[in-house]
């Protein structure tokens, strides 16, 4: 079973469109990702505003930093 994760972005990011391009096969196949603006929140914003995109597990909190494609995230998932 595939971990629940969330992806840290912004509306308006050109690499955050990109890298749900490249998680949209995993969704398909059962992974659930929430999407989190860090616009909404200020510590989203010193935490995360010059890295996003970022994916997180929700398990266990590891993060991976873009640039990633669809292997990184098979390991990542692992």
């Amino acid at each position: 079973m595939l971990p629940e994760c969330q992806l840290f972005g912004t509306l308006g990011c050109h690499l955050c469109e990109v890298a749900e391009g490249v998680l949209m096969p995993f969704v398909e196949r059962g992974l659930m990702v929430e999407l989190v603006d860090i616009a909404d929140r200020e510590e989203w914003v010193e935490s995360y505003g010059l890295r996003i995109p970022v994916l997180r597990r929700c398990d266990t909190g590891s993060e991976l930093g873009w640039p990633f494609d669809a292997c990184q995230v098979a390991s990542f998932l692992k």
